[in-house]
This record gives C-alpha cells, sequence and structure tokens, in this order.
C-alpha cells in the first residue's frame, strides 16, 4: 500500500468513527490494518525484543511506556476508537467557539506512532489544525517523524518537543484549546498522568480542553473474587478523581501523595465479601467514556479480603513518590 492509499484510509476511518457508522469487528479489522502500514514505515512492531523497545523511560515522576508498549495502544481498540472520536468532536466544538480560528492541540505522550495525531489530523485540513508534540523518549520521536513524513503530516505540526511532560514549561500556553495526554494506565499505575496533568493544566486558560477529562478510580467490596456481574456488591466510593485533586492541589508546589480517602468499614458485615473491586472509569471527552473491561486501561483489580476482617475503616492513598501506586490498608 502507498501511503496515498493509506491517507486516504485513516480519512475514511476516522470519518466512520466520528460519524458511528462503523462496527466494533472493523474497527479491529481497520486498526489491524493500519498497523501493519505504521509498522512497515518505522519497523516498530509493538512486539520486538530490542531492549530498547523494551525498557520504560522514567520521567520526573513515574514511567513512560516503552516503544512496544506504546505501540501497542494503537490495538486498544475501543480506546483507540473513542479518543479519535473525543478529539474529532472536541476540535469540532472549539471550531464553533472560534470561528474561523485554527485550533492548536498539545499532545503529550505521543509515542512512536503519535496516533492520536496520525489517525485525526487526514480528516481536517491543515489550515485548520495544529498539534505540538511532546514526548519524553527521543526514539519515539524519531519513530514518529516518519510516520508524519510519510503520510505528509508535516503541515499539521506546529513543533516537535523532546522534554519531560511532568516538568517541561510550556511557551505561549495560551495558545492552545486541546490538550492531549495519552499517558495512563489501569489504577494509574506507574505512567505519568497524574503529575503531568498537575503540571500541565494550570499552565493553559482555564476553558482549555482536556482529553482525557478525568480518571475516577471507585472501589467497592464483592462476594465473588472478581466483582463481576451475579455477584453482591457495595460500593465505597471514589478512591482518586483527578480533576477534583488537580484543583485542590493547584496551589502546592510539591504534591508527593493525594488526599487520603478513609472508608468506614463499621457498619457493613464484611464476612459477607471477599474482594475489594478497584475500577477505573475513563471520562474522555463529552458523554464517552471507557467503562469496565472495556480496555486494557480499564481492567479492574480484585484484591482478597483479608481474615478477620475485624477493621473499622479502609484507607487509600495514592502516592506520586517514588512510583505512581494506589495504596490500601485496614486500620
Amino acid at each position: 500500500m502507498n501511503e496515498i492509499k493509506l491517507f486516504n484510509q485513516i480519512k475514511e476511518f476516522t470519518t466512520s468513527i466520528s460519524e458511528d457508522t462503523i462496527t466494533a469487528a472493523e474497527v479491529e479489522e481497520r486498526l489491524n490494518a493500519i498497523h501493519v502500514q505504521f509498522q512497515r514505515i518505522t519497523a516498530i512492531t509493538g512486539f520486538d525484543n530490542k531492549l530498547e523497545y523494551l525498557a520504560a523511560v522514567p520521567a520526573a515522576k513515574g514511567k513512560a511506556l516503552g516503544l512496544n508498549h506504546a505501540a501497542q495502544c494503537l490495538l486498544d481498540y475501543k480506546r483507540t476508537a473513542r479518543f479519535v472520536k473525543a478529539i474529532v468532536l472536541a476540535i469540532k466544538d472549539q471550531q464553533l467557539k472560534f470561528p474561523g480560528k485554527g485550533i492548536h492541540l498539545f499532545y503529550a505522550g505521543c509515542g512512536p506512532y503519535a496516533t492520536l495525531l496520525t489517525l485525526v489530523a487526514p480528516y481536517f485540513k491543515p489550515n485548520a489544525i495544529k498539534f505540538t508534540l511532546l514526548e519524553i523518549n527521543k526514539n519515539a520521536v524519531e519513530s514518529a517523524k516518519k510516520l508524519i513524513d510519510a503520510l505528509e503530516l508535516n503541515d499539521y505540526i506546529k513543533e516537535i518537543v523532546v522534554a519531560d511532560a511532568v516538568t517541561f514549561k510550556i511557551p505561549r500556553a495560551e495558545e492552545y484549546q486541546i490538550v492531549i495526554s495519552e499517558t495512563l494506565d489501569a489504577l494509574l499505575y506507574r505512567e505519568c498522568y497524574v503529575p503531568i496533568v498537575f503540571n500541565l493544566l494550570p499552565q493553559f486558560k482555564d476553558e482549555v480542553i482536556l482529553i482525557p477529562e478525568n480518571v475516577i478510580i471507585t472501589s467497592y467490596l464483592s462476594s465473588t473474587a472478581s466483582g463481576d456481574k451475579g455477584a453482591e456488591v457495595v460500593e465505597l466510593g471514589h478512591v482518586v478523581n483527578v480533576r477534583e485533586a488537580e484543583i485542590s492541589n493547584r496551589k502546592s508546589a510539591f504534591v508527593s501523595n493525594l488526599q487520603e480517602v478513609s472508608v468506614d468499614l463499621k457498619t457493613i458485615q464484611l464476612t459477607d465479601y471477599e474482594t475489594i473491586v478497584l475500577d477505573t472509569r475513563v471520562h474522555v471527552y463529552d458523554t464517552i467514556w471507557l467503562e469496565r473491561n472495556e480496555s486494557a486501561l480499564t481492567f479492574p483489580l480484585g484484591i482478597p479480603l483479608e481474615k478477620p476482617t475485624e477493621f473499622s475503616s479502609l484507607i487509600f492513598t495514592y502516592q506520586l513518590e517514588p512510583e505512581m501506586e494506589l495504596k490500601c490498608r485496614f486500620v
């Protein structure tokens, strides 16, 4: 397949995503086909055994995915489809808000395929949108440049920067209408979404659109190990709400942990339950969400409930140092 055909194939895919004229099976089929072409152009498959492709890249807080895992994100089908749909919708919303003005997008964590650029840009004219790409992994940047050159997308690029999004200061941040942070994992483990949001978001105008808009982790008690359909469950509430945490910590010079969340267990008959279930929900944009098991980002985690269950409360702490990690303890 030549690159002109690939450009048109991507445009057709993104059009069908934005217009809801594509089935889940067709999403998988088309993304698989696009992936074949991306790996041909970049020589990165997402399944290579080279050490430099496997290793995660340390950031000021947390770690950025290695090339392999970052490339595999393209094949997280519902995730890719919903992020693409969300960005197209956000651009259109901003075009209505700022008629006749080009929309500027700041894209942190673009990875080796710059997926949310390479799949979105062909849908629009170059004078309609401009991307700034920020990526900590210089090898990922070199790969993304190969795709951008091959697809002739350079007219959509404002700038490409190799830097750590956890600490980066954005020149002329007021020029951007949309910021994308493709830097998260289930339960916000290891990856840098939280400190990146804490660093970047206050630099933009208040009305900037963040994609994903929010990540929420909720805890449950379940009568079964998995907490799936048929289990008796009781919701314990939100453990992490990133946007609320960002707002409450915006004036803090240094944040090592988010505020602890304490769940009162004294009124719950713990012997009726086997597992603590932690759910990650991703609010991508507007009415677009990723729910449980729809993506690698939203796989639930079951933690066996300790016996005997003579506890009065359960304490959750999301720590930012030395690693991104959600911890819980009984007291």
